[in-house]
């Protein structure tokens, strides 16, 4: 696990609001990659290494290249404002782990939901799941070197996506298009989830 370049700097004295958002899917979708790509400290990381113990429990289909998993949980932050901080969780994607979901789920103002339209089906149980957490959730497709292109009515049906949720596109590698996802969950929040607690947006760019 990934402990010793995690960067503990405490917070700032002047932050005086703290959001909380997850970042969930299916396994290898690139939900580590995300939080480690918005993080302003060097994220907190419980990935081990792919062995030959995973062969028939972790479907490596359609991942080659993938030689490391989340077994616990990754962690970033990033101060959007001297006042407003947020704390980004990236949730593990194999079912086996998913007793932690209850635990991360307590608190959370908005979940981002990151799918591969290569592995569609991996992303039905996270939705249901996230569905039943009553928590506001977008989705966002994270565009890998051979993803196709698929019109975004085509994905709502296959997923079942409710017209209300925000369904947007990412590289989950490039930090403005990582923080472009988190703003939409936000303004998802703050505009279409006013029985939810909201969720302050800065006008300043994140530090």
């Amino acid at each position: 696990m990934d402990f010793d370049g995690f960067d503990p700097r405490p917070l700032p004295d002047t932050v005086t609001t703290v959001v909380k958002f997850l970042v969930a899917g299916g396994f290898g979708v690139g939900k580590t990659t995300l939080v480690g790509a918005v993080s302003e400290i060097r994220p907190l990381r419980t990935e081990e290494t792919l062995t030959t113990a995973t062969v028939g429990v972790d479907d490596l289909t359609g991942l080659p290249d993938k030689t490391t998993t989340t077994v616990g949980v990754d962690f970033g932050r990033l101060t959007l404002a001297d006042w407003l901080t947020l704390y980004l969780f990236g949730t593990p994607g194999q079912q086996r782990f998913w007793h932690l979901w209850n635990d991360l789920v307590v608190g959370t103002h908005g979940i981002v939901v990151l799918v591969d339209t290569r592995r569609l089906d991996h992303s039905f149980d996270v939705l249901e799941r996230v569905e039943g957490a009553g928590v506001p959730f977008v989705v966002a497709v994270n565009t890998f070197p051979d993803t196709l292109d698929h019109p975004a009515s085509a994905l709502r049906q296959a997923l079942d996506l409710p017209d209300h949720v925000p369904l947007t596109t990412c590289d989950a590698r490039d930090r403005t298009s990582a923080r472009n996802v988190l703003i939409t969950l936000a303004e998802h929040i703050t505009t279409t989830a006013p029985h939810t607690p909201a969720v302050p947006t800065a006008a300043t760019e994140p530090t």
